[in-house]
């Protein structure tokens, strides 16, 4: 029985000690959010409001303060930039969500270009599998550390493994092949949240905008029948108010919702595109393998 014990060992797989993702990328959402809603308020208030987008005089744009948030004198604005301040308090929430959309686009861009690795998908693909047919597992595992990113990084743990069930001669076939598949799924699964991550807030980006752009856009049609419902000749200045603000809540909100479904959807495709490639490369592992051993 003791001259049995070096084989049992030896037939245990070794443990890997990686126990996250390649792949870099923004962990806490809620700060991105947090900065974007500062950066809108300012951008609400001292660029959009900014006196020099409305028709003051001299003496009342000396007066004026930096906002006309802070302005007590009614003024109409004389370019866009203006008419988006007259949008009202919805714009900065509906420029939070734009904001936030960008953010974690360019965000997402950074972290699955890392995920991509040096070179072509496609190119290393073919090439690993060309090594795999020559049974040249080093040349593979070469490959794996020149490439890296996310698909390397789950082909190299699985060679990993699959030398240790070429030199194990304590279990079957079956269990061998078991254990390859397994490593392939448990690498595959690590490095799937890191390529997903923050995607779902975009997502929710997609309808959130929509509704708060509605919001806004039927605070501003309420506005309008008020003016229109007033006693006397209509006021021309909140009836105009509303209407701005309806329009511009519409404007934004429609603009967030696209780019969210279009930031979204180009991301979902670049992960497919990653996950068909290790599926491909793994199950190539699996088969070879198999056939030769």
């Amino acid at each position: 029985m003791e001259a049995q014990k070096p084989t049992q060992q030896a037939a245990r797989p070794k443990a890997q000690p990686k126990t996250e993702s390649n792949v870099r990328g923004i962990k806490n959402a809620f700060l991105v959010i947090v900065a974007c809603f500062i950066v809108a308020v300012c951008l609400f208030l001292f660029f959009f409001g900014s006196p020099t987008n409305f028709d003051l005089d001299e003496a009342q744009l000396a007066a004026a303060p930096a906002s006309m948030w802070f302005f007590e004198g009614e003024a109409h604005p004389i370019n866009i930039i203006g008419t988006i301040f007259m949008g009202g308090i919805i714009v900065p929430v509906l420029q939070t969500l734009f904001l936030t959309v960008i953010v974690l686009s360019v965000e997402r861009y950074i972290a699955l270009r890392s995920a991509k690795g040096t070179g072509s998908i496609t190119k290393f693909v073919a090439n690993v599998k060309s090594c795999l047919a020559k049974n040249d597992i080093a040349a593979a595992q070469e490959l794996c550390k020149k490439q890296k990113g996310s698909v390397a990084a789950v082909v190299a743990a699985t060679l990993v493994r699959y030398k240790e069930m070429d030199e194990n001669n304590a279990l079957s076939k079956e269990q061998k092949i078991t254990t390859i598949q397994k490593e392939l799924e448990e690498a595959t699964a690590l490095e799937m949240p890191a390529l997903q991550q923050n995607l779902p807030i975009v997502a929710t980006m997609t309808t959130l905008g929509t509704l708060v752009g509605l919001l806004g856009t039927v605070i501003g049609m309420i506005k309008s029948f008020q003016a229109l419902s007033a006693s006397g000749a209509p006021d021309s200045t909140a009836l105009s108010t509303g209407i701005s603000e309806a329009l511009v809540n519409t404007a934004f909100g429609i603009a967030t919702g696209a780019f969210a479904v279009i930031s979204y959807n180009f991301y979902t495709n670049k992960i497919d595109n990653l996950t068909y490639a290790i599926d491909e490369i793994g199950f190539s592992i699996v088969q070879t393998f198999a056939a030769t051993h």
